[in-house]
């Protein structure tokens, strides 16, 4: 993958964060489909991850919720300056 393309995937999941707002991503297709990305952007300190338990149906289930930071924030409202 080309340097500008990887950039490209992690804007766009940093603009997927942002839409997310303060609940996160919690689906695991996003996290599977952008694990490269979303490691990248936690350990750039735009990201933040953090395991959940959920409980559905009287069952116990372990989550991934990934969250923006103000930081990441800030990253996303200066690409969109015109």
């Amino acid at each position: 993958m080309t340097p500008a393309v990887k950039n490209e995937r992690r804007r766009l999941v940093l603009r997927k964060l942002a839409d997310a707002g303060e609940r996160g991503r919690k689906d695991s297709d996003f996290v599977a489909q952008y694990t490269p990305e979303l490691l990248e952007l936690v350990r750039a300190g735009l990201a933040t991850a953090r395991r959940e338990i959920r409980r559905t149906r009287g069952r116990l289930f372990e989550v991934t919720c990934v969250r923006i930071t103000d930081e990441g924030c800030r990253a996303v409202k200066e690409r969109r300056k015109p």
